[in-house]
């Protein structure tokens, strides 16, 4: 490394020692493959390791505290400073493909310290040692369970908020549509939805075409997931990618939901080519049917449930494979008359709101939807 600041080369130096001190987490899914290959231990129950191994401190304007609901482990974050009013309670679903966790806890302090809010993060269930609905269940219950008991955590009831990026958007978007009917209990005050994933019928909109090798979210990975969570395995992969495993009536009963003509043509001018509808055997479409449950695929819910649904954030990223899923239900909310707030990263990719504030590799991308996300809540 040549410099002419010296000043500036030992910082650039630590920074780059620093890196790659952080490389093994990089190359967890690689590193895990390996070991799996050779009998050591599985991919996933390694990558969890590496996921698990920091911890963060003491944070001096939050009370955090581990406790239950509903036999499900949640963390509730409360900020210390006084309040005069009751607070909003914000429920957040993290993502990782409903195989991770752990992950989120720099992003639910930062809520929980800026928007003055008090957040509880829901340890649901993990496939693929749990298989859906298990995470949609703990997610529902745990929700439930908050929504009842409101007063013991200075939550205004008529202020609850669930949030959720990625698998966990997926979870928000479908815990919402539950509570969307229910009178027995306080209304939503609003949704947000954070790169979500909401449809396992076609992989190959244009945006899962466009960026299919761009991280943090690869194609096949999507897809992957989708298949640990729905089975426990990644049997039928290759039918599920080339859209070989569902009948193509009912493909065609779902195009007015989800289908590339409902996605904007600015959407599809990088690398897109029309996709040929595949039908399947009845053995395949068998072993994947409840890839048409809404608690599953929240995009494919009836208009009827999704004019009941309350305001919502969605946020998408450009490069990301969960783009289009994201367009599609902005623009069935929007149609259903439900009031949306979009933001759209143009330079942005797959779990970048997690970057915002990490310290050794950062994007100003990942600082601005998260400003976005904290402005809207701030409103509500």
């Amino acid at each position: 490394i040549h410099h002419e600041d010296t000043a500036h080369t030992v910082p650039l130096l630590w920074k780059i020692q620093n890196l790659l001190s952080k490389l093994p987490i990089l190359f967890a899914f690689e590193q895990g493959k390996i070991l799996e290959n050779i009998g050591i231990c599985s991919q996933v129950s390694f990558v969890r390791y590496m996921q698990g191994r920091k911890t963060l401190g003491v944070d001096p304007k939050l009370f955090i505290k581990d406790l239950w609901f509903e036999k499900v482990p949640v963390r509730i974050y409360q900020p210390k400073v006084p309040s005069a009013s009751q607070r909003r309670g914000v429920m957040f679903f993290h993502g990782g493909g409903w195989v991770f966790g752990k992950t989120h806890e720099k992003l639910c302090r930062s809520i929980a310290r800026e928007s003055e809010s008090v957040v509880v993060s829901v340890g649901y269930r993990l496939a693929p040692e749990h298989k859906y609905p298990a995470a949609y269940e703990d997610c529902l219950n745990a929700t439930i369970h908050f929504m009842k008991n409101v007063e013991h955590y200075g939550v205004d009831p008529a202020r609850i908020i669930i949030c959720g990026d990625s698998a966990g958007g997926n979870l928000a978007a479908a815990v919402s549509q539950t509570l969307a009917g229910r009178s027995d209990l306080p209304k939503l005050c609003a949704q947000i939805l954070i790169y979500p994933g909401l449809q396992a019928l076609d992989f190959n909109l244009p945006s899962y075409q466009q960026n299919q090798g761009v991280p943090l979210l690869f194609r096949e990975r999507a897809a992957f997931y989708m298949l640990q969570y729905l089975n426990g395995n990644a049997s039928n992969l290759e039918e599920v990618l080339e859209g070989s495993h569902i009948p193509i009536d009912i493909k065609l009963n779902y195009r007015k939901w989800v289908s590339p003509d409902n996605i904007p043509e600015k959407f599809k001018v990088r690398g897109y080519k029309p996709h040929v509808l595949l039908d399947c055997t009845t053995e395949v479409y068998e072993t994947v049917k409840r890839f048409c449950e809404p608690n599953l695929c929240p995009l494919l819910a009836e208009d009827a449930l999704i004019q009941q649904l309350p305001e919502t954030f969605m946020l998408t990223c450009e490069y990301d494979v969960l783009r289009d899923d994201g367009l599609l239900y902005k623009k069935r909310l929007e149609d259903n008359g439900v009031r949306v707030t979009w933001y759209h990263l143009e330079d942005g990719f797959h779990g970048i709101i997690n970057s915002f504030n990490n310290d050794w590799l950062s994007f100003s991308s990942g600082k601005r939807g998260l400003d976005n996300i904290m402005n809207f809540l701030k409103s509500l």
